[in-house]
């Protein structure tokens, strides 16, 4: 059985994706932004990143 992923952070861009999900979720103003934000929390956590679509990235653990 696969475990569950250790989830440290969501970035989207669609605001209506922001909830109260115990994850921190990081609102970007654009895929720029999106993109920028991603990398700094990777390098921050040491986590890897995933695109779930085009607006939003799910920041897991290693």
């Amino acid at each position: 059985m696969a475990e569950n992923p250790d989830i440290k952070a969501i970035i989207t861009t669609d605001k209506d994706l922001v909830i109260n999900s115990g994850v921190p979720v990081f609102l970007s103003k654009n895929l720029e932004h999106l993109q920028a934000l991603c990398e700094s929390l990777e390098r921050i956590l040491d986590a890897s990143s995933h695109e779930i679509n085009d607006e939003t990235v799910i920041i897991v653990a290693r």
